[in-house]
């Protein structure tokens, strides 16, 4: 799966710099609002419109930053049969998994469901890359780095685990696309493609896959119009959630790596927490604080700087 790499190819960092740090918590915070937006949206539209809407509107916001950039989009073969799966793997397919799952189960507990993803990471990785091998101290830092997740959420969340088996399941499985997609997006940045020709790519690729699916299986015309709360969710889900996202997503695999690319999944739902305290005036229990505690220093461990040093003055 892992490509022979050019000689421009960016060198992963396994520790990431502070830049990356930075972008890496942005692309957290908008994916956080990303299960807010579909938890509104699904109250009035069916899981594939919802996806659809998001990679249609995105494709069009992401051809006209590529225009304004005055860049060029591939139109080799191969950085095309790149852009197709990974629209595949990592929008069309978890995408609709998700907000399927979003219909039954809340959005916290979807969260932690996505929240496996850097578990699945790093065991593709360790079989399919030279680069990203699997270490005690990675291991130790994904387990930390979920118990956060799951104590950032609140026990009461899971309290119904296994009520909805098969939308939970949804989410899961999610997540195993979302960790084979980052490794094979990987390819994209080994061909010398851009981060923002490769979303726009990925993003168109999926829009043409969905939007005849929702069409032809939903067909939202027939559906009540949905209030302005419905229309500035889809928005904001493909102008942030989607549109910058996936700019900085392709940033960062081009340099950070898959495994360090999916621990966003541990940050979004601290993300999710911190977005409700500041804007919805949410307050911030006990659990919260521990919670992102053991994100932290999973994080920490999955980087290694910290510890490393740590043990070399021991």
């Amino acid at each position: 799966m892992d490509a022979e790499a050019k000689p421009n190819t960016p060198a992963i960092h396994r520790a990431m710099t502070a830049g990356e740090w930075g972008l890496l918590v942005t692309l957290a915070v908008l994916w956080a609002g990303s299960y807010l937006y579909v938890g509104v949206a699904v109250k009035a539209l069916p899981p594939l419109t919802i996806v659809a809407c998001r990679v249609g509107l995105g494709a069009v916001l992401l051809y006209f930053c590529v225009r304004a950039s005055g860049a060029k989009m591939p139109r080799d073969a191969a950085a095309w049969r790149v852009f197709v799966t990974m629209g595949i793997l990592n929008n069309v397919i978890p995408f609709s998994l998700i907000a399927w799952g979003q219909e039954q189960i809340p959005a916290g507990l979807a969260s932690i469901l996505n929240a496996t993803t850097p578990l699945f990471t790093v065991l593709i990785a360790h079989l399919t890359t030279r680069d990203e091998k699997l270490d005690a101290l990675r291991i130790a830092g994904v387990i930390v780095g979920f118990a956060g997740v799951v104590i950032l959420i609140g026990a009461d969340v899971l309290a119904d685990a296994g009520k909805y088996l098969a939308a939970e399941l949804a989410p899961l499985l999610a997540s195993v696309f979302y960790a084979i997609s980052a490794i094979y997006g990987r390819r994209a940045s080994k061909l010398g493609v851009a981060p923002l020709a490769a979303a726009t790519g990925q993003i168109v690729s999926a829009a043409v896959i969905m939007v005849p699916l929702a069409l032809i299986f939903e067909r939202p015309w027939l559906l009540p119009m949905p209030g302005w709360d419905v229309w500035a969710s889809l928005v904001a889900l493909a102008a942030l959630s989607t549109t910058v996202a996936y700019i900085i997503f392709y940033r960062l695999l081009a340099t950070a790596g898959s495994v360090n690319l999916m621990l966003v999944t541990f940050m979004v739902p601290a993300g999710a927490v911190i977005l409700g305290a500041v804007i919805l005036g949410e307050r911030l229990a006990v659990n919260h604080f521990i919670g992102m505690a053991g994100i932290a220093i999973g994080l920490a461990a999955i980087d290694g700087r910290v510890f490393r040093r740590f043990l070399r003055a021991a």
